[in-house]
């Protein structure tokens, strides 16, 4: 027998557009000239790009120039080489196709498919030939292939792009979203390979029971092993996290299962509850000592629930997260694909977005369901930093079908995502959709009273998706949508499950400021959209277009309503109620950009406040909308398109900092709060200072606060009475004196007050800055080249200097705004 092997094949693909779907004749009478070099994993529009033959699709309003490209069918043809014997077993794989291929090899129909979702490997040892042999992939253009099959099954209401991707198993973003562009890519957008063998590893999987207090564990470890015959063995190895052997078995591979009693347990934990050790779990299969076939995962050991118990107090049900026993505010955002052409992710790329997550002190992730299962790079750079990650199945925003064809292509797509992702311990939960209960309802489909046959997609993520899940990942939660309310009440309940709190921007357009009233029991979604860096901003308008009012401007914002676009106009009362805007587009990209900052932090804390003690968690859970963008656009991203982090990701870190305060200013006094996600219980002096806005202090108070672990506490305190708008600042600060954690709270609106007098100091000591004023300074943003501070947008009161830390050398000059101060830049060195 041979040992296996998997061979890309990546290198050699052209590409070439066709007519008609390909047959010998057709393709002999294409010219030399009209195949370009093609890269897998890759598209069309990816290809074209390379090779100039289109404009980028980001630039300017380029978008609907390059529309033509997925309105083609397209051929990718590879010529590839077979030398030697042939194993018993020739395979070719194709980890992902978008989305409607065809398939042949060497003149040989192998297969059609239609599902990007759905792993393809197909025997073609048949159709093998010594020497030179071609593979031919054609991609019929997605949209008028999903239009023919609306056309057998009918036109359903949705919400973004057009009604005929509910019937396409493609990403759904690339019909175009009110965040993101519409580019109907096409292509194998994931590795395609050759695979020979005499015997493989089909299934891996492994099980564990973890009992925390007494650090043991039970792991239960079975593999599929195709091919396995009389006399082959199957060895599975445990590797602790550093590396060593701690478990180890042998038996038939054609019965290939073990069980295992692991002492001394090593706990993986959430980011801030503790480390993350992750065991290697490798199987082999033995032909005497020769490696017929390996295979292995990476696992963490730990214990996760979903905690739905009575409130103290309140109507309904908690919703929160509990590992290995110790509860979790679930503080972190909503993940997109971080790019509309998938093949440019690169796994430094997923490695840096989830790090900037982390920094910001996130602890989940949650992969929306409108986008792609995402690459194994991500999910193991939120094992390796401890983001926990709730996962969609691929459905959002629409009412979905349910005939059988469907449902046939919808199991195969869970099973494959279901055996790839499921042995990752950052996997919290898996969910059977985006807003579709909400769409249902808006519909009279779906909500009390309401009979559930009348939401024919109840098969998919009441029957189907369970199903799939309980016989391949028994041991990981299911939740059939978000937002989704157990019982007869509708998904905007706030006491039960979990909510998408879209009161402020969508909906009534709530003032920011009232992100208290619309908690809820877990807030998966909410959100304020701003500005791209203004580096990246102009890097895609013309020069002509560099201003607020542009058409380009207005094209790189899709948020819209049923009556168009409308994004800018809601952009423009937020900014209207809160500042005063210069006409510029630097004005504007920091206004909309402080915004979306004090958003941030109101919703944030008065969410996170309200975790409240064991029995009273009210709020479980806050996931904004969202971490990263696909594209530069105007939109409700944290981190643009380029990576570069807005002024809002600064405020969220400070808000989900292990200790965290806030302070809001009320009649005759104001409120404190603060907030304690470590492990241990916590003691801190609580220093509130209160300023006129010309700078003159009016008060300065002191007070011992205690706060329990895994808890917040909140605090009425009263002040002077002031007739003029003041300033509080509150700051906690250890046994040691060092300062954990400082808010501060302004007598709103900013607009009506003349803050730009204030004389801003800025030196440099080595890596550190050190900053100071006269009077209070709102929303300092200091930008520079390379610019990587510790600590940015932030106020700024009279007294001691501020200290912050740069994590590389500091430029010599520097750039700096605020409210009410122009853009200025100085010399530092």
């Amino acid at each position: 027998m041979i040992s296996e092997r998997l061979i890309d094949l990546h290198e050699g693909w052209q590409l070439a557009e066709m007519a008609v779907a390909p047959a010998g004749a057709t393709l002999a009478g294409l010219a030399a000239a009209e195949w370009l070099p093609a890269a897998v994993p890759g598209t069309a529009h990816g290809a074209l790009l390379a090779a100039g033959r289109i404009p980028d699709p980001f630039f300017g309003r380029n978008e609907a120039e390059v529309r033509w490209v997925g309105e083609r069918r397209w051929a990718w043809r590879l010529g590839f080489d077979v030398e030697g014997e042939l194993a018993p077993h020739e395979e070719l794989v194709f980890e992902g196709l978008d989305t409607y291929c065809t398939a042949w090899l060497n003149g040989e129909r192998l297969f059609a498919s239609d599902n990007m979702f759905v792993p393809r490997r197909v025997d073609v040892r048949p159709h093998l030939r010594p020497g030179r042999n071609e593979l031919l992939l054609c991609f019929e253009p997605p949209l008028a292939s999903a239009r023919e099959v609306e056309a057998v099954h009918g036109k359903r209401q949705l919400w973004n792009g057009d009604s005929a991707r509910l019937h396409a198993r493609k990403a759904q973003y690339h019909f175009g979203w009110d965040w993101g562009p519409e580019l109907l890519v096409s292509g194998p957008w994931r590795p395609v390979r050759r695979h020979s063998w005499s015997v493989r590893i089909e299934d891996l999987q492994c099980r564990s029971e973890v009992d925390v207090a007494g650090r043991r564990a039970t792991l239960q470890v079975a593999a599929r092993v195709p091919g396995a015959g009389t006399g082959l063995r199957c060895a599975f190895e445990l590797l602790d996290p550093e590396g060593r052997s701690v478990a180890a078995q042998t038996v038939a591979a054609d019965a290939a299962q073990a069980t295992w009693n692991l002492a001394d347990a090593q706990l993986w934990w959430p980011r801030g509850l503790g480390g993350q050790p992750l065991y290697t779990l490798v199987v082999r299969v033995l032909d005497g000592q020769r490696v017929l076939a390996r295979d292995s995962r990476r696992i963490g050991l730990r214990t996760l629930r979903l905690v739905q118990v009575p409130v103290q107090g309140e109507a309904g049900s908690s919703f929160h997260f509990q590992v290995n026993g110790q509860d979790l505010f679930a503080g972190g955002a909503n993940w997109i694909p971080d790019d509309s052409l998938l093949e440019r992710i690169t796994p430094a790329r997923y490695r840096e977005r989830v790090g900037q997550a982390a920094a910001a002190n996130m602890n989940m992730l949650r992969v929306w369901g409108g986008g792609v299962y995402e690459h194994e790079a991500f999910y193991e750079a939120c094992d390796e930093q401890g983001i926990l990650v709730w996962q969609d199945f691929m459905f959002a925003c629409g009412v979905y079908p349910a005939n059988a064809a469907f449902l046939a292509s919808v199991r195969a797509e869970a099973q494959a995502a279901v055996k790839r992702l499921r042995h990752h311990a950052c996997l919290a939960l898996w969910c059977g959709n985006n807003e579709d209960y909400m769409i249902a309802e808006s519909l009279g489909l779906a909500g009390p009273g309401v009979p559930a046959e009348r939401f024919e997609a109840r098969a998919i993520y009441e029957r189907l998706l369970p199903e799939v899940c309980a016989a391949l990942d028994p041991d990981t939660l299911y939740w059939p949508g978000s937002p989704f309310t157990p019982g007869d009440a509708k998904s905007s309940d706030a006491t039960v499950g979990d909510r998408h709190s879209w009161e402020v921007w969508h909906q009534q357009m709530l003032p920011y400021q009232r992100y208290g009233d619309v908690q809820a029991r877990f807030v998966s979604e909410f959100g304020m959209q701003s500005h791209p860096s203004l580096a990246l901003f102009e890097s895609v308008l013309p020069e002509e277009e560099r201003f607020p009012e542009s058409r380009t401007v207005q094209w790189h914002n899709k948020a819209g309503s049923p009556a168009g676009p409308d994004g800018h106009r809601r952009l423009s009362v937020y900014l209207a109620d809160n500042l005063r805007v210069g006409s510029t587009l630097a004005d504007h990209v920091y206004a909309t950009q402080f915004v979306q900052a004090e958003a941030m932090r109101v919703a944030y804390q008065d969410f996170r406040r309200r975790w409240q003690q064991p029995g009273a968690r009210a709020v479980g859970g806050a996931l904004v909308w969202q971490l990263n963008d696909c594209w530069p656009v105007t939109s409700w991203a944290l981190i643009d398109s380029s990576g570069t982090v807005k002024p809002a990701w600064h405020a969220v870190r400070r808000a989900l900092g292990t200790l965290a305060v806030a302070v809001r200013l009320e009649a005759g006094g104001a409120r404190l709060a603060v907030m304690n996600g470590g492990t241990a219980d916590v003691a801190v002096t609580l220093r509130l200072r209160l300023f006129a806005m010309d700078g003159r202090q009016l008060v300065d108070m002191q007070l011992r606060q205690g706060v329990p672990a895994a808890s917040s506490v909140e605090a009425a305190q009263a002040l002077p009475a002031f007739t003029d708008p003041v300033v509080a600042e509150l700051g906690a600060f250890g046994a040691d004196g060092a300062e954990l954690a400082r808010d501060c709270a302004w007598t709103e609106p900013f607009k009506f007050y003349r803050l730009g007098g204030a004389r801003i100091d800025i030196t440099a000591q080595g890596r550190e800055l050190q900053l100071s004023c006269d009077s209070p300074v709102k929303g300092l943003w200091l930008t520079g080249n390379g610019l990587a501070l510790s600590d940015n947008f932030i106020d700024l009161m009279p007294g001691a200097p501020r200290s912050i830390k740069s994590q590389i050398a500091l430029p010599n000059t520097l750039q700096y705004v605020a409210v009410d101060h122009a853009v200025r830049q100085i010399a530092i060195f």
